[in-house]
């Protein structure tokens, strides 16, 4: 659907408002398709199904202008570049023209679901998907990545996904 506008004629597409964009970009190029793609066929059922729920509500709430894989790992714990232990990590290239992943450890779901709410353990996943996608979104506003105020962006995304469902 097209509409004009009103100035010097122009004719521009209207705005979904239910989309939260991003003002600018100013380091990462969209030079392939966006989005989110999961991947990890090895990962525990339970875990995916929430994470690709979970992906499905960002889509629509959220833009990926550069194509971000989530690789789901069948590993308790990720060994991350530096040769440090962690739950989630995300890849970000030196070259904005370089695809970034995120890869999330999902091994230690039995664990914690004996010990905790399923829906408790399943939310810890997200949250770790949440996180990493904000340094996705620092990535790709400026090629930099901080933890200041990651962890309650973090949370507010988490939060407001609570809001749409019952249980991830």
């Amino acid at each position: 659907m097209v509409t004009s506008c009103r100035n010097h004629g122009l004719r521009r597409r209207p705005v979904n408002r239910n989309v939260i964009r991003l003002k600018h970009m100013m380091w990462a190029t969209p030079y392939r398709t966006g989005g989110l793609r999961i991947r990890g066929h090895r990962a525990s059922t339970d875990v995916r199904d929430a994470i690709v729920r979970f992906s499905r509500w960002l889509r629509t709430a959220y833009t990926f202008p550069v194509r971000c894989p989530v690789y789901l790992s069948p590993h308790a714990e990720l060994t991350t570049m530096h040769g440090t232990t962690a739950s989630a990590t995300f890849f970000a290239p030196w070259q904005p023209n370089v695809e970034p992943y995120i890869r999330i450890a999902t091994g230690d779901y039995r664990r914690p679901s004996a010990t905790r709410d399923r829906d408790d353990a399943l939310a810890s996943y997200l949250h770790s998907l949440a996180h990493e996608l904000v340094h996705y979104w620092q990535w790709i506003d400026t090629g930099n990545i901080t933890e200041r105020g990651v962890i309650v962006r973090a949370t507010k995304i988490v939060d407001r996904y609570a809001l749409t469902t019952d249980h991830p």
